[in-house]
């Protein structure tokens, strides 16, 4: 047991508390006065996490809070985020009501330092409701109204509401997912919790809650209030006031939240809302406190120095004192002299030292000097460690970061001769544990420590060096691969029949009395075509809508033109699938990754894999294994461990006697792929060797010798490797890395490789063709998906340059001590930027670097710019290639309309590869009008600004690019002729039909040709407007409906229809009923169905039945009934009056015709 907090006025140290140690102390604080709260200072957020991971395993019956800091920088621009200030909010909130569970709240110094919306106010600002309760519509509006809510069509972030009919969407703040609340007028009958990703109802809540979305309140009160304290701190506002302007408005501004003391009368501090709670800090929360307010100080004097320069620009930001919105060091002083605290330190003190408490903790065992002396001894030297821990009648406990981690320790130690390990997964099992017991456990602590009978030990103590990640929410690939773009007026489709035609939007028609929502489709001379929205598989999108000529209805050149188009796609799939035939024919010898040099090689990455990092592993090592040629494209955004699946595949190849080349597009990726590979095979018998115009010539001449000799196991180099003069002994696998960079003839001399050996393609934005290949089948792809460590989105601009946002930029990451990027598209730009940026931003050191430096000269300015030497980094795009500086978090473009669409990514993910939150500024020409490309390619920039996002915006790159010609040179330009939908699909059929046909040897079902079946049965069907009011949101669903396969995909989406927007009016009943209709009808072979009220004429396909014998029969055995034609059409006799017979009659028509066709085989 623990000695407790003495309860006497100011500081009392509390010694020998390492990390972890400290955790154990508060829970069992908090527990010995559960009535008495605890607010505990951690010195940043890293800590704020740990401590509530470690809290939370030694005392889970703890009421733990958390309250973040604001993510953005003092006196910035734009506003925290609204995830943060959710979570900021929600506490707040529950600190205003007791507790009979002990208490303990986490901030950190950030937090702590600045003012908070006094309690008034935050508890006159919630709303709570459950089942039964009256809750006025007029009631809600307003309060989402003053509290910042936004009203959208589909609810997806906090902060968003949708309202239809009786069914209304909400996402609370702090909620851990959004709400669905059905009313009977006003009474609140249910609340239901659903997904933002797929809309489908998950489950049920007890209550609403509802908090403001954020810390400033745009109420009449309010806004008032800040008018007269803005006029009153900065005098009559005069010229243009962008934030005095919106906030008049009750308009959310952009860094509205740091003007936060002029929309209340006072603020308070957060420990105004626990006045009772004990006060602990963590170690070193002074400094940090000092450093905050230095921060503070600097941002304060930057933004009032800045004003002459802002007067030029039109750009007013007039900074309230810092006092207003921040605590000072003598109001800290003076609080703390008040209450009792305590102060944690890792450190012994001396007992002279007054106020001191002596935890009596013992410091980790690090085994670094096992690690650095030979790999073999680290195992039996921890379990050596562990005996000498349980002589000493101590319980050892063995962590990791993650259960892979865990496990994967616990292999190794009983690998080396450990017994009794035991995993667990809370406290209270460790203690039930037997003496001589060795638990493992899954916890996020960095270092180990000792106490008393306890003795912990880490997984960095172990292996060395690692960072830990909290798990993120896990996002289904599928959701990755959805269709990323909608259909709007004005775009170009493709009907499979007709051809190239203007989409102009969705219209209801009349039709024989019955109301039919149609797609209407302009052609060449004014022509329309109204496609009925059944039939929506029928349309595909164009891609492009620049220069596309429309073609004319009812004329053949369409068909010729698919025709010939089809006839080209079949050629390149049946070359395709020979190249991929070769390589399925082809046998090489397996590779298996050794169990435990493997392991102890997959434990030197110092970071917990993520779950899509796992599985892209997994499946190169089956491929290695399988005894055929690997051809895998690891699909994985900008920083998100690819790298690593490379190095393990590189690993088992290299150890199994053969050798790797790593293929790279530049030098400067090279070189730093060569330091990679060097440190982590450090220690193994493997050698590596570097091949660019960085390694001087003797050395390259020395490599390539080694490499025909077999002396070099692992070769990296730039596209030179791909020469002719270069030979291998035995290649066993090829690396290639950036692969969007690579010109098509050094891409013809890989696929020559590629029949031979194992090749691995790594990419963020896979050139379309690419993208296409793993799409239609013939590749096989890994998406890694997850973002790793604490990642944080980077948050993008586009805006005409403008100097004030730029110097203000620069300067905000230099006050926070990072780097910069400046890139710019030409070479004869960067004198003049160069010059303009000296006179604009002369506080930062700026260094330049381009292509044409000498290679000696750019080695030299990159390494000091990676050395920290220089604060901006101005270049070209040379820096768009893989380079890794976590310092460097801004990224300003000059002129990014010039750059391609995976280019702007590119750049992008060069930024924002640390913790810290990373900016990027697009800037355009002032007054020059976009190209209506690189509008779209700049507004996707914007808009997938969520982590991961790579793939989707490949898929973007193909649409707007296309995805040229997939075998030969013709890689850029639009599929001009049938567009980029079309040519996928046809591109999967030609595949599909290839291997079907034997091409490839392999007995694989043909893909069937497309053909919609149409279908008149006078009745009316569409998804009305009064249930589904957004237009696009509608035309999703019908598109979505048009690619159900079977009656249990159709039940489901029915269901989801009425869970999203309440009870199916009769024309969406229609409707579904019309969708297994027409699976019925393609499973029969019917291209036509009219019914009326005195029955059903059918037409079959090309005029046949899959089985004329079973037809024959079935139009015996109905005599009178049942009619054939001369015309080949079958007349189905029957009384339908009614809309409701005709549907019911229909079905059970077409499922008797579909069964009699299926009997044909």
């Amino acid at each position: 047991m623990l000695p407790t907090l003495p309860n006497r006025p100011d500081r009392t140290l509390i010694a020998n508390a390492p990390e972890g140690l400290d955790a154990l102390f508060l829970a069992q604080q908090a527990n010995s006065d559960p009535q008495r709260p605890i607010l505990h200072v951690a010195r940043d957020d890293a800590r704020m996490a740990q401590m509530a991971e470690v809290l939370a395993f030694f005392a889970p019956d703890l009421r733990l809070e958390l309250f973040p800091a604001w993510d953005c920088l003092p006196y910035d621009r734009i506003s925290p985020h609204r995830d943060l200030v959710a979570q900021r909010l929600a506490t707040l909130a529950r600190l205003g009501t007791p507790s009979q569970q002990p208490r303990v709240l986490l901030t950190t110094i950030n937090g702590l330092l600045q003012r908070v919306p006094p309690r008034a106010a935050i508890a006159g600002r919630n709303l709570l409701a459950r089942p039964g309760d009256q809750v006025p519509g007029d009631r809600l509006t307003g309060f989402f109204a003053d509290n910042g809510y936004q009203r959208v069509e589909t609810v997806g972030e906090p902060g968003e509401f949708a309202l239809r009919g009786g069914i209304l969407d909400v996402y609370p703040t702090g909620a851990p997912q959004p709400l669905r609340l059905d009313f009977f007028g006003d009474e609140l009958e249910s609340i239901r919790t659903f997904d933002p990703l797929t809309q489908i109802t998950t489950g049920t809540a007890s209550e609403l809650v509802l908090l403001p979305v954020s810390e400033v309140f745009l109420d009449e009160e309010s806004i008032e209030r800040f008018r007269r304290g803005y006029r009153a701190a900065f005098g009559a506002v005069t010229g243009d006031d962008p934030l005095y302007e919106s906030i008049s408005e009750a308009r959310p501004h952009p860094g509205m939240e740091h003007w936060l003391p002029l929309f209340y009368d006072n603020l308070e501090c957060l420990w105004d809302y626990l006045p009772n709670a004990q006060l602990i800090l963590d170690h070193q929360v002074p400094e940090a406190q000092a450093a905050r307010l230095d921060v503070i100080e600097d941002f304060y004097q930057a933004r009032t120095s800045m004003t002459q320069v802002e007067a030029v620009g039109g750009v007013v930001y007039h900074a309230l004192p810092p006092g207003d919105l921040y605590l000072s060091a003598d109001e800290m002083a003076a609080a703390l002299r008040q209450r009792p605290h305590g102060l944690f330190s890792p450190f012994n003190a001396p007992e002279e030292l007054g106020q001191l408490l002596d935890l009596k903790g013992r410091h980790r065992r690090d085994f670094a000097d096992a690690r650095a002396t030979s790999e073999g001894t680290l195992y039996e030297t921890v379990l050596d460690f562990v005996r000498h821990e349980h002589r000493q009648a101590r319980r050892v406990l063995v962590t990791g970061y993650t259960d892979g981690s865990r496990d994967r320790l616990s292999h190794l130690l009983r690998e080396h001769g450990a017994d009794r390990l035991v995993t667990v997964s809370s406290w209270a099992e460790v203690q039930k544990l037997q003496p001589r017991d060795v638990a493992l456990l899954t916890l996020g602590l960095e270092r180990g420590f000792g106490s008393g009978d306890l003795t912990l030990i880490t997984e960095q103590d172990i292996l060395g060096e690692r960072i830990s990640r909290a798990p993120a929410k896990r996002k289904r690939p599928e959701n990755f691969l959805t269709e990323v773009s909608t259909l709007e007026a004005g775009d170009h489709v493709v009907h499979i029949d007709h051809g190239i035609g203007r989409y102009e939007g969705l219209e209801t028609l009349d039709v024989n009395g019955a109301r039919h929502d149609c797609l209407r489709v302009i052609y060449r001379g004014g022509d329309k075509l109204f496609v009925p929205v059944e039939n929506i598989d029928l349309l595909s999108r164009f891609g492009g809508n620049e220069g596309v000529e429309l073609d004319r209805l009812g004329q053949g050149n369409w068909q010729a033109r698919k025709a010939k188009v089809k006839e080209r796609i079949k050629d390149a799939a049946d070359q395709l699938i020979r190249i991929a035939a070769a390589r399925e024919l082809r046998q090489t010898d397996p590779i298996q990754a050794g169990e435990g040099l493997y392991d102890e090689f997959a434990a030197r990455f110092p970071y917990p894999e993520t779950d899509d990092q796992l599985r892209s592993i997994a499946d190169v090592l089956e491929d290695l294994g399988s005894g055929k040629p690997m051809d895998r494209l690891i699909c994985g955004d900008v920083g998100f461990g690819k790298t690593e699946v490379a190095l393990r595949s590189a690993f088992v190849v290299a150890m199994s006697g053969k050798q790797v080349a790593v293929v790279v597009p530049t030098t400067l990726l090279a070189r730093q792929h060569y330091r990679t590979f060097k440190e982590r095979f450090s220690g193994l018998p493997v050698r590596i060797g570097q091949l660019s115009r960085l390694v001087s010539s003797k050395q390259a001449n020395q490599n390539k010798q080694d490499l025909k000799a077999g002396q070099l196991d692992i070769v990296i180099g730039t596209h030179a490797m791909l020469s002719a003069s270069i030979g291998f002994r035995d290649l066993g696998l090829l690396i290639v890395d950036e692969e969007q960079h690579f010109g098509v003839k050094q891409k013809e001399r890989l696929k020559a490789l590629r029949a031979e050996v194992h090749v691995l393609t790594l990419t963020a934005t896979p050139i379309p063709r690419t993208l296409q290949l793993a799409m239609s089948g013939v590749k096989e792809m890994s998406l890694i998906a997850t973002p790793p460590v604490d990642r944080l989105a980077v948050r993008t601009f586009v805006l005409p340059y403008d100097p004030v946002v730029i110097r203000e930029a620069l300067l905000r990451e230099h006050y926070r001590g990072g780097q910069s990027y400046y890139v710019c598209p030409r070479l004869e730009d960067l004198a003049m930027l160069e010059e303009r940026l000296k006179k604009l931003v002369p506080e930062v050191k700026m260094a330049v670097a381009h292509g044409q430096l000498p290679p000696t000269r750019l080695e030299e300015v990159m390494s000091a710019f990676v050395d920290r030497k220089f604060d901006v980094l101005l270049s070209t795009n040379i820096v768009e290639s893989g380079l890794d500086i976590p310092s460097a978090n801004t990224l300003i473009i000059h002129r990014a309309d010039m750059f391609g669409l995976a280019q702007l990514y590119q750049l992008r993910g060069r930024v924002g590869r640390s913790k810290q939150r990373a900016y990027a500024y697009f800037t355009l020409r002032p007054g020059k009008v976009l190209s209506k490309t690189a509008e779209k390619r700049l507004h996707v920039m914007q808009t997938l600004d969520t982590l991961g996002a790579g793939f989707t915006l490949a898929s973007h790159d193909m649409d707007i690019r296309g995805a040229g010609n997939l075998l030969g040179e013709e890689q850029s330009g639009h599929i001009r002729e049938v567009g980029i939908e079309l040519y996928q699909q046809l591109l999967e059929e030609a595949v599909a039909s290839a291997r079907a046909d034997g091409v490839d040897g392999l007995g694989v079902e043909g893909a069937k040709e497309l053909w919609s079946p149409q279908i008149n049965l006078g009745t009316s069907v569409l998804i009305p407007e009064s249930y589904v009011a957004d237009l696009s949101l509608r035309l999703g669903l019908y598109r979505r409906l048009s690619n159900l396969e079977d009656r249990a995909e159709i039940d489901a989406f029915a269901a989801e229809l009425v869970d999203r927007f309440g009870p199916l009016p009769d024309e969406v009943d229609n409707l579904l009923e019309i969708m297994t209709i027409k699976r019925l009808c393609r499973e029969a072979g019917v291209e036509k169905l009219d019914a009326g009220p005195k029955g059903a004429v059918v037409t079959f396909r090309d005029n046949s039945f899959a089985n004329p014998s079973g037809l024959i029969g079935f139009v015996q055995s109905q005599v009178g009934k049942v009619k054939l034609r001369p015309d080949h059409k079958l007349v189905y006799r029957r009384g339908w009056d009614e809309a409701k017979q005709r549907l019911q009659g229909s079905r059970r028509l077409l499922e008797g015709l579909a069964k009699i066709a299926a009997k044909a085989a």
